[in-house]
């Protein structure tokens, strides 16, 4: 058996991390095992993890439910194709999908990741209107400031001027409205609508569907904006016969607070359905990260009757995607067990005490020198700073307070599993603080900035 140093000299000669050099960032540490918070490294160091391995591992690592749900499963079929077969776990999860999720959003569309369930939301959206007899409403309507994925599509619904503009001579061309600049904690400002209404009336003829991830901006700049904005692209999508798509894959599961980032236009957040009012549910949502608690790959893509009614009973009946490991059985049965504990834990009472702890931990770091914001919604925090320390500088504070941080560009955030305790939270927050006060470095400096 190789020794870690061995290994860790393999992976940077060999193995491409995201975002980064395949020579010149190596990976920082060699994880061992993940249990709950933590993650343990080879050489032995504890790190909680404060971003949920990319914001997916809600009930924490290694969860004993849903290890379990999969380890039997694995006893009866690991895989079988969609194509021409179904099985048990698949439809299990279906009928739990259609309790769970908001009151008439039912026909479910298995996928492999978030970045593919948006590529299936838009071809949706598309086919939908061809159906409708409009092939010409082929275009969608995106937000600055937003990020749906790394494959072509989902890229090209992403912040024109983000992360992705390498690619922009392979990614379909869309509209972009600006992004919403009524903050989450603010009243809402009808004038902030003004640049979506702009763009809808330049281009109404060509667009399928508007698409935004509600009320949390994620991977682009961390940005939490006002619900009102929700309730005026439902009436506009209303108006125009343009559908709505929430890309509920980072702000669903409880992250915001209530079950679904939606909720907060709701008139009373609570259970799917029972406090909807139906002018701010979305015609096709996309849900993932979470799904499966962070144990398998998997993401659905949900649609209205509505939606499907028309696809369905047009010329071109069949919805024209299908990925080879479409509700795979084992994604299926931890995502399964993954909703029993949404089901059975109270995570909206988890969340709120989390969010108040984090309030209580970040708000004062708008005092530091270099801070140039905080924002906290249910279990997201972030410190946005006028300019990011050095990769060393963070990988030290990693190391001499055992929280994992991984901040991009001027972001310093946590998304931490949602069982994180509060002690937990305040040894996140002291980290975030640490990286506050370090002194400015190069920027974008390596894989710690993307």
């Amino acid at each position: 058996m190789k020794n870690a140093s061995e290994l860790l000299e393999f992976d940077a000669g060999h193995l491409w991390h995201p975002y980064a050099a395949l020579r010149n960032t190596p990976a920082r540490f060699l994880a061992r095992s993940a249990q709950g918070t933590t993650i343990e490294t080879a050489d032995g160091l504890k790190l909680i993890d404060a971003v949920s391995s990319w914001w997916c591992v809600a009930h924490g690592h290694n969860c004993l439910e849903i290890v379990e749900a999969i380890r039997k499963q694995s006893e009866k079929m690991c895989h079988v194709m969609f194509g021409g077969f179904t099985h048990e776990p698949a439809i299990e999860l279906g009928e739990r999908l259609v309790k769970f999720l908001p009151k008439g959003l039912n026909k479910i569309f298995y996928a492999d990741s978030g970045s593919i369930s948006v590529e299936c939301a838009a071809k949706m959206a598309v086919q939908y209107q061809f159906a409708k007899g409009h092939p010409e409403k082929c275009k969608l309507v995106a937000l600055k400031g937003g990020y749906h994925g790394d494959t072509a599509g989902a890229m090209a619904l992403s912040d024109p001027d983000g992360m992705h503009t390498l690619f922009r001579g392979i990614m379909p061309q869309h509209y972009f409205a600006e992004r919403p600049n009524c903050r989450a904690d603010e009243p809402w400002d009808d004038r902030d609508f003004a640049s979506m209404e702009q763009v809808v009336a330049e281009h109404e003829g060509e667009i399928a569907a508007i698409i935004c991830e509600p009320v949390f901006q994620g991977g682009n700049g961390m940005w939490l904006y006002n619900a009102g904005y929700l309730k005026r692209l439902r009436k506009l999508c209303d108006e125009k016969g343009i559908l709505l798509i929430f890309d509920e894959i980072a702000a669903g599961f409880y992250r915001t607070g209530p079950r679904w980032g939606m909720e907060h236009a709701w008139g009373t957040p609570g259970a799917a359905g029972k406090d909807c009012a139906a002018d701010v549910l979305p015609d096709i949502m996309t849900i993932g990260k979470a799904l499966t608690g962070g144990h398998m790959t998997m993401a659905a893509c949900v649609a209205s009757e509505m939606v499907a009614d028309v696809i369905t009973n047009s010329k071109i009946s069949a919805f024209m995607h299908g990925p080879t490991y479409m509700a795979n059985p084992l994604a299926c049965a931890a995502a399964i067990a993954s909703l029993d504990l949404f089901e059975n834990r109270d995570y909206a009472s988890r969340v709120a005490a989390i969010e108040k702890r984090l309030r209580a931990n970040l708000e004062p770091l708008r005092n530091l020198e270099n801070a140039a914001d905080v924002r906290v919604l249910g279990a997201i925090g972030c410190l946005e700073l006028k300019a990011i320390p050095t990769s060393d500088d963070i990988l030290r504070v990693i190391k001499e307070t055992g929280v994992w941080l991984r901040p991009f560009c001027n972001y310093v955030y946590t998304m931490p599993p949602l069982i994180t305790s509060e002690s937990e939270v305040d040894r996140i927050c002291e980290a975030i603080k640490m990286i506050g006060q370090c002194e400015p470095g190069p920027v974008c400096d390596d894989e710690f900035h993307e």
